[in-house]
């Protein structure tokens, strides 16, 4: 049956946004036009069919393609019951931050039957981003990719592929999301885990084997060439191992930013982070099996199912199409935190002429953030709590008026600005947990001045239990100077921090009982919003905002927002 599977598919669709209207040159580059509709659209997989939030009816979404320097304007219009916003993950929104996408945050979601322009211009960077849903889970379905090519006539600083892959890794549930996290919260655990993984939409011949449908992505290529896979991990919560059997990957770009090439085995993305990578077909004409599985070093529940795609040789003979020929990857073990921790210190930015690595060389402002799991008080859950998550023990609650609305306007009582600098009680993070395993609650905010130099560690805990959290911080690229297992220790740690070419992103994971120290310039005023980027422990209060004040210049304040800015 895998077989029969397997050969039916044998050639791929892309599927490229409808230009909405003609293209306006400007000075610094393109405008373009892409036009979202929200609505719900039936599909299939794992053998059940089920109707999803998409995007213009396709899973994943359209992708965006756009070059540096270009301005990019997005009509969003929502067809569907749930309020929803789009959050263009890893675009800097300088001073565009009603353009940035999360609920609450910076807008007010968009709501049945309405529609909003985002509105940004891509400046400074190339490479790969994706955009997603940004309210409740909606991201499982509501997900694609965002492609920036470099501005005409500049060329990549690594050699000139072939043809460019994107290659989306993301999570299935044959459930209603949303019923998902909502039962576990009503009941006080952890959600059920998805179903299967998948690569572009699909979970691949080994999760679908005793179904009738063809559920696999197939990849032609030709030997002696070069292709550049785009790989997202949109997943919701699961760091994941990528890998394409007999073949050796070159890196070359992590979150939008060129790196130090390096070979590797294998990938390791967490949710929120991007990866470019050149791929040589130079191996024995066949099919070989591209593999997606997680990464878990931490005693939590994951989906532990692998999806597979095929990369498919066009000269390889007929021999090779049976399903027990295709060459199977050596996925490094679920629980491999070495090989993970060898690929995260392989990553160098590259720091050359052309793309320097503009480390913070001093800090204005140190910050120390324990990231982790805890408890609330539940009265209506069968033990009297349930799983909740702090930054510095605070657990974030969701205002009802956006953040930014609230701060570019002055309302008062929205939130405030006291979010703790440095854990309230310090204690050993990574050992014996505390006596009080609860969180308190509150809409928090840390005020930095403009362009002042933020050093910010994240220290993970093991209140619950030690976990991985890759962390996001909208509105910012960052450098990731240093990090350890255990605790972090301010007199010993910083003596080995690298401030010449770290890896530059915009999506952190902390180690599993371990921590991260990041640098950041605080040059975009704005509210932003800093947060876990597992679903679920964003969902249980995993995430803060930081207030950038403005600066004194006339190009150093926030623009005042659009007409249509969502209500709420």
């Amino acid at each position: 049956m895998m077989g029969r599977i397997v050969n039916s598919v044998l050639t791929t669709v892309t599927v490229f946004l409808v230009l909405l209207s003609v293209s306006v040159w400007t000075v610094e580059g393109k405008t373009r036009h892409y036009n979202f509709h929200i609505q719900l659209k039936n599909v299939s997989r794992l053998c059940h069919t089920k109707p999803i939030v998409t995007v213009n009816g396709q899973f994943p979404g359209p992708t965006i393609y756009a070059r540096e320097g270009d301005t990019v304007l997005i009509n969003v219009t929502n067809r569907v019951t749930y309020n929803l916003s789009i959050h263009w993950h890893g675009i800097r929104q300088l001073r565009t931050g009603w353009a940035d996408g999360p609920a609450y945050i910076t807008q007010c979601p968009i709501q049945n039957g309405q529609s909003y322009t985002y509105n940004f211009t891509i400046t400074g960077q190339r490479g790969t981003l994706f955009w997603h849903a940004h309210i409740l889970w909606l991201r499982a379905t509501v997900y694609g990719a965002l492609v920036i090519l470099p501005k005409p006539s500049v060329p990549y600083p690594f050699p000139k592929p072939n043809k460019e892959i994107t290659l989306i890794l993301g999570e299935w549930w044959n459930a209603d999301v949303e019923a998902v996290i909502n039962a576990a919260l009503k009941s006080g655990g952890a959600p059920n885990v998805s179903d299967t993984h998948t690569i572009n939409g699909k979970p691949g011949p080994l999760g679908t084997f005793t179904c009738p449908i063809k559920d696999t992505f197939v990849l032609p290529v030709e030997q002696s060439k070069t292709y550049l896979l785009r790989i997202i991990n949109a997943a919701l919560n699961d760091e994941l191992f990528f890998d394409v059997a007999s073949h050796h990957l070159t890196v070359v770009e992590v979150d939008a930013v060129y790196t130090k090439p390096f070979d590797t085995k294998s990938v390791v993305i967490a949710p929120g982070q991007t990866t470019n990578v050149l791929l040589h077909a130079n191996k024995n004409p066949g099919r070989y099996f591209m593999a997606a599985r997680p990464f878990m070093d931490a005693p939590v529940p994951v989906d532990n199912r692998t999806a597979t795609a095929i990369l498919q040789y066009t000269n390889a003979p007929n021999s090779s199409f049976s399903s027990n020929m295709i060459v199977m990857p050596q996925i490094p073990a679920p629980n491999d935190t070495a090989f993970a921790t060898n690929f995260s210190n392989s990553i160098r930015s590259l720091n050359s002429a052309q793309y320097p690595a503009k480390v913070p060389q001093t800090v204005d402002r140190n910050l120390l953030f324990t990231v982790g799991l805890a408890l609330d008080s539940c009265a209506t859950c069968v033990s009297g709590s349930r799983a909740s998550a702090a930054i510095n023990n605070v657990s974030f609650v969701m205002p009802t008026i956006a953040l930014l609305q609230a701060h570019f306007q002055n309302i008062t009582g929205v939130f405030t600005k006291d979010f703790p600098d440095n854990p309230p009680t310090p204690f050993n993070y990574t050992g014996t947990p505390p006596k009080n395993l609860f969180t308190s609650k509150g809409t928090r905010l840390t005020r930095l001045s403009y362009n002042s130099k933020v050093q910010l560690i994240l220290q993970d805990t093991s209140v619950l239990t030690v976990d991985n959290h890759p962390i996001h911080l909208h509105g910012f690229n960052f450098f990731i100077v240093g990090s350890g297992l255990g605790n972090y220790n301010p007199n010993k740690d910083p003596a080995n921090f690298n401030l010449v070419d770290p890896p530059e992103r915009n999506t952190v994971g902390v180690p599993t009982g371990g921590w991260t120290a990041i640098r950041f310039t605080a040059d975009n005023p704005g509210v932003w919003f800093m947060h876990c980027h597992l679903e679920v422990h964003t969902t249980w209060g995993l995430k803060m905002a930081f207030v950038v004040e403005n600066g004194k210049g006339p190009n150093q304040s926030i623009l005042p927002p659009p007409k249509d800015l969502p209500k709420c």
